[in-house]
């Protein structure tokens, strides 16, 4: 059985086999979009684009993550995020990188926005493709466990009255962490 896809860069279609798409992530073929940016995105747009990428695969999985009115059992009127540019990006592309190297994926779309949200705004979108569902899911589980301990954003919450706290990890987020990086710490 033979799969049609496109790859990142050449427009042309080229023909998979199974075989060969379990080892796309081994190839320069694999589709990566790493955005960091102020506006608001469209879910829709961004996952239509993975799959136009990654037309070949049998899963797509993802992750939305939004803006919460309540943190810690605290009112949450604001909440800022802020990055240092490139550092961001670069740390971003790594673990998508990472992610290509533990899992036969065909793509990785990582969205995350920066500056001043409001409760039920978006942060964060992460969207995986593969040929079959566990390692997309599993994969976007790995991006998203890293995402929320290691990348490089800086989180501050507002409360109604205008006080401001940073927002840390929680234990549970580096409990998940560590199930992909034991090896590390």
């Amino acid at each position: 059985m033979r799969f049609e896809c496109i790859i990142l860069g050449a427009r042309t279609p080229c023909r998979y086999s199974l075989t060969e798409i379990s080892t796309r992530a081994e190839t320069a073929t694999v589709y990566r979009s790493i955005r960091v940016q102020k506006a608001d995105f469209d879910v829709g747009d961004h996952l239509g684009e993975l799959r136009s990428q990654c037309a070949h695969v049998g899963a797509v999985a993802s992750f939305l993550g939004t803006v919460r009115d309540i943190n810690d059992e605290l009112e949450v009127s604001d909440l800022v995020l802020e990055h240092y540019p490139g550092m961001t990006e670069r740390a971003l592309e790594r673990v998508a990188d990472e992610a290509i190297s533990r899992w036969p994926l065909a793509g990785v779309s990582i969205v995350h926005r920066v500056g001043h949200l409001l409760p039920t705004d978006q942060i964060v979108l992460v969207a995986v493709a593969s040929a079959h569902r566990g390692d997309a899911l599993e994969a976007c589980t790995f991006v998203m466990d890293y995402l929320k301990t290691h990348a490089p954003f800086w989180k501050r919450e507002v409360d109604p009255e205008g006080h401001s706290r940073w927002v840390n990890a929680r234990e549970s987020d580096e409990a998940a962490r560590r199930r992909w990086f034991a090896e590390f710490d």
